[in-house]
Order: C-alpha cells, then structure tokens, then sequence
C-alpha cells in the first residue's frame, strides 16, 4: 500500500457545542475549542474532525444547514473558523470538517425558493413528487420519522426528507445542485482545511423510481443505489484531487464489496469510509461477531483501500459504556477498547472525552433528553398506546445523547463545562470522579495509555501499515491477532471480560510493548498466560506456535 499521511494520521473528533463553552452562554463554542487546542495537541493526535458549525436553525445539531458559507451563531463567527484553522496548524495539526450535502436544512434559501412554485428555477434542486391516490407517494420510511414525505399545500406536492421533515434532500441528479456544491466545497479547501468527513454520503443518489418496498423499516433503499459512483468521482474529478486532503464518508448500509468501489485507490473516489456493522448492526459486545466484521473488512480492502476504526462517536453510545464494564472495570476496559482501535487495520477515530474514560448516561426525563430521532420515536412509540417508562427504558441505551454530555473538565460546577447558569445538556453526574483534571495528574490515566498508544504509532509502522492475522485461542473472550511487517512482528491480547481467561501461546522472545495493568511489566512468555478482567497486552515478538 502506498504510504499516505492520513494512514498514519489518529483524528480526534470535537462535537464542539458539547466541548467546551467559552463565552457562558451553556453552549460549547469555537473560541472554546482554540483555548482547549493545547489539550488536543498534547495527546498527540494529527487530525481535529470538527462537527457542522455552519449557519443552522440548529433542529438537528447543526446538520440542517441553512448557510454553507456562514457560521452559526452559536458557534462563533467566520474570523473564529479562520483562527481555529490557523491555531490548529500552528501546532503541526490538521483539521477535517463536516461535509453534509445529501440534505439541507428547510430554512436554506435554495429550499425556500424551491418551495415557492412549481416553475421557479429552483424548484428541481429538490425533490418534489405528485400525491399517489391523495397520500405520500411511496412507503418508504426515514430515519427519523416513519415517512420520507412531507406535504405542501401551497403546491399541493411532497418533498423527499432521509431524515427529519427539517431537512429535505437535494436532488443530485441536478447538474446546478452539484456544481454548487463542488463551489462550496472549494471555498473551504481554500480557507485551509484539510478535507472532509463526508456525511452519509452514500445517500446521494435516490433509488430510481422511488418504487414502494415490501420491508419500509429496513432503510437500506435509501443508500447505494446506481449513479453514487459517478457523482463521487465526478466530484474527486472536479474537486478532491486538486488538494492534498483526506476524505471519510458516512456509509451505512455498506458491506466490504461495496466498501471497495468507494475507498479503493483505482476508483478515485474516497480516500476511506465508516461502516456501521459495528455500531449499528452489533448494539452490545459479540467478540466472534467483531471478529468476523474486522476480517472480512481486512480481506476485502487489503492492498487496495483504507479502513477506519472507532467505536463511538455523536451519533452512538459511548464505547466504554456499550462495549466494556463502565462499574467494576471502567480503566481497564476503556484502554483495552483503545488498545483494540490503535491496532486494528486502518485510522484510528477518538471521540471527545473518550481519552478519559467518559461514560454513557441515563437520564430519567424524556425532556432532559435533546435527541431528535429519539425523541420522535419516543413520541411515535407512545402513540401506540406503550407505557412511557417502558418506553423510555428502551430508548436510553442507544440515544445519542449518551455522547453528546459535556466534557468533564475538573470537578467544580457542571464540570468546568461552562460558567453559565446551566449547559444546554446536563452534565453526567459522575464527573466528579471522571475529569480531565484528574486523568492529567494520574501517570497511569486512561489518557496518558492512549498518548502512549499514538506514540507507538508515530514510532512503529507495523500498527498503520502491518499486515493482520487471527490467532486461535482456547477463549471465547479473549481477541488475539497479530500486526507483522517484513522487520517487526506485534501480537495483541485483549481479554473481554470480567473475569480471567487463561490462555495457551508459545512465543519466543517476547517484549511487552505496552499493557493496561499498571503492574504488567513482566508477563510470562511461554505456556499458560492469565489474562485479568479486561487486560490488554501488546508484545513484541519472534514467532508464535
């Protein structure tokens, strides 16, 4: 594989309205962010992906877009973005923003005008459709409501929405829709940053037809479909290759045979993707299941595209949280679960306070929740006539509000997040024992474990560009696979569980590269090998039998 910075890069995601508030409004803000970039650059990551800060009505946290050449308010203004991109530079750091162009918000002016007559120039910039025996023209369902349709009177027609009613879809197969976009997309390029984290992509193009489905609740239909290839390579073609950028798409829906046509660098299309078998597709920890999805994603792009690897992020639960022990073993499986990303094929992804451990919540109030997608199914579900707290029960878990909490920065009121009255989002009560203050004076602190994992990175090129393999292990919870290159051979155990798993490995002269017990500094080599609840060990190693 031909060697690319952003192979090797680690990005570090700020949902900034969640990050830390400047100016006590309760809200998260962009000078917030410039005066934490010391933080950032401490931990040693490459890459800052920074969530929409476009002009917004703000009905889905900023991915309802009302103005791609404006900032919203919230957030800062445009010589705040210009100095944000500047301070991250100046500390040898690179910045990815947030493309989001399937959708805009219904506030944005092309939309308006759109909505205002069937003639106007603009109408076709969206997509509009006759009624179908007086109701919505198919049955198909978006991902926030149970219909992709919303009626307009004033033209007595349906505009298409993949997700909120706020937001219609923009009709790529319009040749002006897309060279506006590709317009905008160059006004940020030349503003500095460094590429784009794609949102749901794979979106753009519409099923033709829009035919009615025999599953609605299986949304599958609204992404891959014929033409996406052309669109993404025309834009490369137009765009993307005239900068030395990195691009990620959002692909749901996406297994690694359709993953390659997007990312494999014949194609000329992304340089790298976020799949969701892990965190759509697996909502609790399967280890065999894991272990299927990472080889067949490894076979299927090996030699030809690039992976990402991340367990959280805005839109899901925390990892800790959702794939480890957040109570009795909360330290040990947050650097496991780290020590797992970094050694895995392809780009590391770390989500705000994921580096200490942060946790998911459970608020006990629908109305202290902000969530939209949750909320409406919430709404939807007690429509039904269900009980509101079996219903709410249900829903905690997987809401993304259990990532959107504010970092927790020391232990004082609402944890340093703001000096406001109150924060947009209630803070997770634990952060009195959970803060960054804390993990700062701790040398055996979940965020020193991932600084000397993205160390390892920098220093050895068997994490970015070593080859994967499985072991077998008699363990139904312990991950071993090892990362080799022509000169180096790495293996990696990773026990998921509470209790111990004995394992047997014979490996000749072995070195331990890095482990997450404090007291891991002189593991036993050959034979039986106890793994603790929720241990991790890298080794440096000559063979294996």
């Amino acid at each position: 594989m031909k060697k690319q910075w952003w192979k090797e890069a680690v990005v570090y995601q700020v949902y900034w309205r969640s990050f830390f508030d400047y100016n006590g409004d309760g809200i998260g803000d962009l000078e917030g962010l410039i005066q934490k970039l010391d933080y950032i650059n401490k931990l040693g990551v490459d890459v800052i992906w920074l969530n929409p800060m476009y002009s917004s009505p703000d009905k889905d946290n900023g991915y309802d877009i009302s103005d791609y050449y404006g900032v919203m308010g919230k957030a800062g203004d445009m010589e705040t973005v210009e100095r944000l991109i500047h301070e991250v530079h100046q500390r040898g750091m690179k910045i990815i923003m947030d493309l989001v162009v399937n959708h805009t918000s219904d506030q944005h002016p092309w939309f308006l005008e759109s909505k205002s007559s069937k003639d106007n120039p603009k109408r076709d910039w969206y997509i509009w459709k006759d009624p179908v025996q007086g109701g919505v023209p198919n049955n198909w369902r978006s991902y926030f409501s149970p219909s992709t349709w919303e009626y307009e009177p004033e033209t007595d027609q349906y505009y298409f929405h993949s997700f909120a009613v706020e937001q219609p879809d923009l009709n790529w197969e319009n040749e002006e829709v897309r060279k506006e976009v590709y317009t905008l997309m160059r006004f940020w390029l030349d503003k500095g940053i460094d590429g784009f984290r794609m949102d749901v992509i794979n979106l753009l193009a519409k099923l033709d037809g829009f035919p009615s489905v025999d599953n609605p609740n299986d949304i599958s239909y609204l992404g891959n479909n014929p033409g996406i290839h052309e669109y993404l390579q025309e834009m490369n073609r137009e765009v993307l290759q005239h900068y030395d950028v990195m691009t990620v798409g959002e692909i749901p829906f996406v297994t690694p045979e359709d993953g390659v046509l997007y990312v494999g660098e014949d194609r000329h299309e992304l340089h790298t993707l976020f799949h969701f078998q892990v965190a759509d597709d697996m909502p609790t920890w399967d280890l065999k299941r894991y272990k299927e999805i990472q080889r067949t994603w490894y076979e299927g792009l090996k030699g030809r595209g690039w992976n990402s690897q991340f367990l959280n992020n805005h839109d899901h639960t925390r990892q800790v949280t959702r794939y480890g022990n957040d109570k009795e073993y909360r330290v040990e499986s947050a650097k496991l679960l780290a020590t797992m990303i970094h050694t895995l094929p392809g780009t590391p992804y770390i989500f705000q306070g994921e580096e200490i451990g942060m946790t998911g919540v459970k608020f006990d109030d629908i109305e202290d929740y902000n969530d939209i997608a949750m909320k409406n199914k919430y709404a939807e579900e007690l429509a039904k006539g269900r009980n509101p707290e079996e219903v709410l029960k249900e829903l905690q878990f997987l809401s993304r509000d259990n990532s959107r909490t504010p970092v927790q920065w020391n232990d004082e009121k609402h944890a340093g997040f703001t000096e406001g009255e109150s924060p947009w989002i209630k803070v997770n009560p634990n952060y009195k024992e959970i803060n960054v203050k804390d993990a700062l004076e701790d040398e055996n602190s979940v965020f020193y474990y991932y600084q000397n994992l993205i160390n390892l990175r920098k220093k050895h090129d068997v994490m970015v560009y070593g080859d994967y393999a499985e072991v077998e292990v008699d363990s139904t919870d312990v991950y071993a696979y090892t990362r080799s290159t022509e000169d180096e051979k790495w293996l990696i155990l990773l026990n998921h569980s509470s209790t111990p798993s004995v394992i047997k490995v014979q490996i000749e002269e072995c070195e331990l590269i890095l482990g997450n017990y404090s007291d891991s500094a002189a593991p036993i080599c050959l034979g039986e090998i106890e793994l603790r609840p929720h241990e991790a060990r890298i080794y440096k190693i000559k063979s294996i039998s």
